[in-house]
């Protein structure tokens, strides 16, 4: 591992520890996708209002397989019980990372800022601790915010931006609940590309990193 590659892979867990986003770009021949990435924990009213307005994509709360397991919750592939969930191949990957939508049960509609970081900081919460915890009792499905299921080898089975954020989220010392949400292009309605991710980090001083960086140092 070149001095470079550990140096900005050590700046992006400290900034991770403090609750500070980092940027992540999977891989060209992947998603081809910078996401922007929180711990679960450390998201305010704040940081969704930026994960709308300057990512774009899909606000999604990525678990820990054993996390995920823990509290029942399936992929959303075995959970569907029609014909539309059947016969499709993803280009980027072998299956999707999706499980159910939630809201926490204090909140109202779900979708507002304040109610989607209440059930993002929520997750976090019961995360850092699932086997004390009855997972329907503290949120209820459908809801607002995307839940994700990593994979039970994680990086060394799978290298999408889920296992990425909890590789992170595990070497910060954070609990194995992370933010995912992909950068949007607003000119061509694409992917943001690496170089505009890269000046975006630049510009609000969040640390940026390769998927190959993360998975050579944390794999």
């Amino acid at each position: 591992m070149s001095q470079t590659t550990a140096a900005a892979v050590e700046t992006a867990i400290a900034a991770f520890r403090e609750g500070s986003p980092v940027l992540v770009h999977d891989a060209a021949d992947r998603e081809g996708e910078t996401d922007l990435i929180y711990p679960a924990g450390a998201v305010t009213p704040d940081a969704v209002s930026r994960l709308r307005n300057d990512a774009g994509g899909l606000v999604c709360v990525a678990l820990s397989h054993d996390v995920a397991e823990t509290f029942d919750l399936d992929y959303m592939d075995d959970i569907i019980d029609h014909p539309a969930s059947e016969g499709h191949e993803l280009g980027y990957d072998s299956r999707s990372s999706f499980s159910l939508t939630v809201n926490h049960r204090d909140t109202y509609t779900g979708i507002t800022d304040d109610d989607r970081s209440l059930t993002i900081r929520e997750l976090a919460n019961v995360a850092a601790t699932p086997a004390e915890i009855d997972f329907s009792s503290e949120f209820r499905a459908p809801g607002h915010v995307h839940l994700l299921k990593a994979a039970p080898e994680l990086l060394a089975e799978r290298q999408g931006h889920t296992e990425l954020g909890i590789a992170l989220a595990g070497a910060a010392d954070r609990a194995p609940a992370v933010v995912v949400c992909e950068m949007l292009d607003d000119e061509t309605g694409g992917a943001l590309s690496p170089a505009d991710a890269r000046a975006y980090a630049e510009r609000h001083e969040f640390p940026y990193l390769e998927g190959s960086e993360i998975i050579e140092s944390l794999d």
